[in-house]
């Protein structure tokens, strides 16, 4: 592993989690104290949200790091198509990470104002989404993306699937290998 890779990834999650998480929502919330009024169960909920998201991004970026050799920037990508890690069950968790936490911290505020960010990032990255990012991973990876998206939605998987006895692969996995060895014009058994 680079060195460099892991400086990059760092960095980017540094930018990206600052910018996104803190800087912006601390501008929406402008002069208010840093502190709710009151602190209940909203709060809590929102604390437990907000981690949960924050973890799941930070996952992401790291995985792009460790198995994809780059970072989810658009101007530094990874090198690898990224499959593993949080990206096997959903294809974006990312922006599912980044939007829980900014819902979880608009709860623990009670800030309508970061809750309607929160709208407006989750609408821009559907667009950055289908506009960009799956048209340039479609031209990076090919047949590799394509038998990736056959078992997943548009942000989550549609089907898990079971895992395989033989060889330990998910239904999913053994599909998506199927349909890249067909596109070769090789055959694949698992059985």
């Amino acid at each position: 592993m680079n060195i460099f890779v892991i400086v990059r990834a760092v960095t980017y999650a540094t930018l990206f989690i600052g910018l996104v998480l803190v800087y912006i929502p601390g501008l929406l919330l402008g002069s208010a104290s840093a502190r709710p009024a009151v602190f209940g169960v909203p709060q809590i909920i929102g604390m437990i949200m907000s981690t949960a998201g924050a973890a799941i991004a930070l996952w992401c970026i790291f995985t792009f790091a460790f198995v994809g050799r780059g970072t989810p920037a658009p101007f530094d990508p990874p090198r690898r198509l990224v499959i593993r890690g949080p990206y096997r069950f959903v294809r974006n968790p990312m922006y599912i990470g980044t939007i829980l936490a900014l819902v979880g911290a608009a709860l623990f505020y009670g800030s309508l104002s970061i809750l309607i960010y929160a709208g407006v990032f989750f609408v821009a990255t559907n667009l950055f989404v289908v506009l960009y990012e799956e048209w340039t991973l479609r031209r990076t990876f090919g047949s590799d993306y394509e038998a990736y998206c056959i078992g997943s939605g548009a942000g989550y998987r549609s089907e898990i699937g079971s895992r395989n006895g033989v060889n330990g692969i998910s239904d999913i996995e053994a599909k998506a290998v199927r349909v890249a060895a067909s596109e070769c014009g090789q055959r694949v058994s698992f059985n």
